[in-house]
C-alpha cells in the first residue's frame, strides 16, 4: 500500500494492480451530467430504482470477481449532450442472463484508491483529490478505460465506510 501526502489534501491510500481482461455485468442508464452538492442527481435515483426492483440483489449473487463488491461504472460520455452512459454492475465470470448488459474491460494496470468515509461525500472529495493533485505529481497518465467506482462497504454511510476508486492508467 502506498501513502501519499499532497499539500492541502489528506492522505491518499492507494495501490497497483495489474489486471487481464474481465468481464462486468450490470444495467446502464443514460445521465444527464449536472452536478450538484452530493454528486450527479441521475446516479442516486438510478441506484434508489436497483435497490427496489431487485437488481442490486441479483448483481450481489452474481459477483464472482476479484473486485468485491458493487460497481458504479461511467462511460461514453457525450460533450454536446453533457450525457453519459452509467453501468450499476458487478464483476463476472459466466453466462449473462438477457435482462443484465454485459461488457469487458481490457488487460490494464490499476491504481485502486481508498475512498474512506461516508459516500456520496467521500466518494466526490476522493475524485476531487485524484483529479486535481494526484495526477499531477505523477508520471502516470489516464488509460482510455472506463473508471470504476467499487461500493464495497456494507454500510456506505457509516463515517469509517471503505470502498475504492478504480482507474486504469499507461
Amino acid at each position: 500500500m502506498t501513502q501519499v501526502n499532497l499539500e492541502g489534501a489528506e492522505l491518499m491510500k492507494y495501490h497497483i494492480v495489474e489486471r487481464g481482461a474481465f468481464q462486468v455485468v450490470g444495467v446502464k442508464r443514460e445521465c444527464l451530467c449536472t452536478a450538484e452538492e452530493g454528486g450527479i442527481p441521475d446516479i442516486p435515483k438510478f441506484w434508489s430504482e436497483a435497490h427496489e426492483n431487485g437488481t442490486v440483489a441479483q448483481l450481489s449473487q452474481l459477483n464472482n470477481g476479484q473486485i468485491k463488491g458493487l460497481l458504479g461504472i461511467t462511460e461514453n460520455f457525450n460533450k454536446e449532450t453533457n450525457k453519459m452512459d452509467y453501468w450499476i454492475a458487478a464483476e463476472y465470470s459466466g453466462e449473462v442472463s438477457t435482462e443484465l448488459w454485459s461488457f469487458e474491460l481490457p488487460a490494464s494496470k490499476w491504481i485502486v484508491f481508498e475512498v474512506r468515509g461516508p459516500i456520496p461525500t467521500a466518494m466526490i472529495n476522493t475524485w476531487k483529490q485524484i483529479d486535481s493533485k494526484w495526477f499531477a505529481s505523477n508520471v502516470y497518465e489516464p488509460a482510455n478505460i472506463p473508471p470504476i467506482e467499487a461500493y464495497i462497504d456494507s454500510d456506505l454511510y457509516c463515517a469509517n465506510s471503505y470502498n475504492e476508486i478504480w482507474l486504469a492508467i499507461k
